[in-house]
């Protein structure tokens, strides 16, 4: 899956669907900070990167994401 290729709200969707399936602590968030660095873009991918590793594909496609229902789709 080539992250570059989304789009900004796609970024922002499929990494809200990762992360309603995390452990969303501080201390777990933190490592995708370092990773970031005050970038949001990179802070996505790092979680869509980290939920693909695990999962194998974006959340909206499978794994425990692929069951999150989003508020606002568009």
């Amino acid at each position: 899956m080539e992250l570059d290729n989304l789009t900004l709200r796609e970024l922002q969707q499929e990494s809200a669907r990762a992360l309603a399936t995390f452990d969303a602590t501080s201390n777990n968030l933190s490592k995708f900070n370092k990773m970031a660095h005050h970038d949001s873009q990179n802070w996505y991918k790092a979680i869509l990167a980290d939920y693909i590793s695990k999962h194998g594909d974006l959340p909206s496609k499978t794994g425990p994401g692929k069951t999150v229902k989003l508020i606002l789709s568009k």
